[in-house]
């Protein structure tokens, strides 16, 4: 990998709900965790601010946010915070700021990922420019903080058409720059008989759908990833499994490639406006083909792509035949395979991705009288 041609001083701020560590809770930790990564491997002085226990804080531990502490397990939510977290968390922010004024000119650029509010303001509060990646659907306490750093050096990005539009209605205007993956740590599977589902447990991304797909048509699938409401897995996806239907937990990113490289279709079964879809590129980029729900910013990750189908979301019956049918047109032709790694590296490679938004965090750093929009490629 060359070098960046001028270092960049980056704050990164990541989302404080889970620590960036593997197994990962979640594509934005993903996604933020090969960020961090991928700067430094490009020579930029990146410094992490994210919650206690995420990897990467060795060198900035002045910077960790405080994690949420569940007092019982059944209790941990992916929507919702223990009492007192927020109040621990604005505190920790207002540290954060102070820290910055008086050191605003140790940092060129803010990459923000937090789905909280604070670190939009910093770029009127603490004179230092963000990049504000937008990852969700628009959330009003970042609607308010966006309209305040109106004027300010601050540009959002979004990860989609889709997720642009929606904040565009709401007043806040986003470059696109989609999620990208590690096309290196994604390799190409041989494939197998089983389905699979991956992603974060939790009503939203419906995985009993997946599960009532492959039972229509008697295929086997394996559930992998993180409960994040412990109600609806128990209520919704534990009674479905045994027989054709495995759950093998949260699995770190080589284990998880080679469950889903040896699959022989993923499903990705989303029932909210999906802003990305991570899941979509790494099943892809195993060569495993991939049956989806087509909403949000589902169809733009599958533009293009062999090997992949789209059906109406909550349509059990038609992803399980589309399932059906990739898994067989898959057996018929081993090459598939071959083609949708290739097509999901050329599409979807962490590098080509980032140096766009390289470009984006080094031209937001620029004095005001030299700031341009940088052009980009796609």
């Amino acid at each position: 990998m060359t070098r960046a041609p001028k270092p960049l001083r980056v704050l990164v701020v990541a989302p404080s709900r889970y620590p960036l560590r593997q197994p990962h809770a979640g594509g934005l930790e993903a996604t933020v965790w090969d960020r961090v990564r991928w700067l430094r491997d490009r020579g930029h002085q990146v410094t992490l601010c994210a919650a206690e226990g995420s990897d990467f804080l060795e060198d900035s531990p002045g910077f960790a946010l405080p994690a949420p502490t569940w007092s019982r397990v059944e209790d941990s939510s992916d929507t919702g915070y223990p009492e007192g977290y927020a109040a621990a968390t604005d505190a920790a922010h207002d540290v954060l700021l102070e820290r910055l004024r008086t050191g605003r000119h140790e940092v060129d650029v803010i990459d923000n990922h937090s789905l909280h509010p604070a670190p939009i303001r910093w770029s009127r509060d603490a004179g230092i420019p963000v990049v504000t990646t937008l990852h969700t659907p628009p959330l009003e306490p970042m609607l308010q903080a966006a309209a305040y750093v109106r004027g300010s050096a601050h540009r959002f990005v979004a990860v989609s058409q889709a997720t642009a539009r929606a904040w565009s209605v709401e007043g806040v205007d986003a470059f696109v720059f989609p999620n990208g993956i590690d096309t290196e740590r994604w390799t190409r599977g041989p494939g197998g008989p089983r389905w699979v589902w991956s992603g974060r447990i939790v009503p939203e991304k419906a995985p009993h759908l997946a599960i009532e797909a492959a039972r229509a048509v008697d295929a086997e699938i394996v559930v992998a990833g993180r409960i994040g409401d412990v109600d609806y897995f128990q209520q919704e996806v534990a009674p479905r499994l045994g027989g054709h239907a495995r759950y093998v937990g949260a699995l770190h990113q080589p284990d998880l490639c080679r469950l889903v490289g040896s699959s022989a279709v993923a499903l990705v079964t989303p029932m909210w406006e999906e802003p990305f879809g991570l899941v979509i590129a790494e099943a892809l980029a195993t060569g495993t083909p991939v049956a989806a729900f087509d909403i949000g910013g589902v169809s733009e990750v599958l533009a293009g792509m062999p090997g992949t189908a789209a059906v109406m979301p909550g349509d059990v019956t038609a992803l399980a035949h589309a399932a059906r049918d990739l898994a067989s047109a898959g057996h018929r032709e081993p090459l598939t395979r071959v083609w949708t790694r290739r097509a999901a590296v050329r599409e979807h490679a962490l590098s080509r991705r980032y140096r766009e938004v390289e470009r984006v965090l080094a031209h937001t750093a620029q004095p005001a009288t030299e700031r341009r929009i940088p052009a980009v490629s796609w």
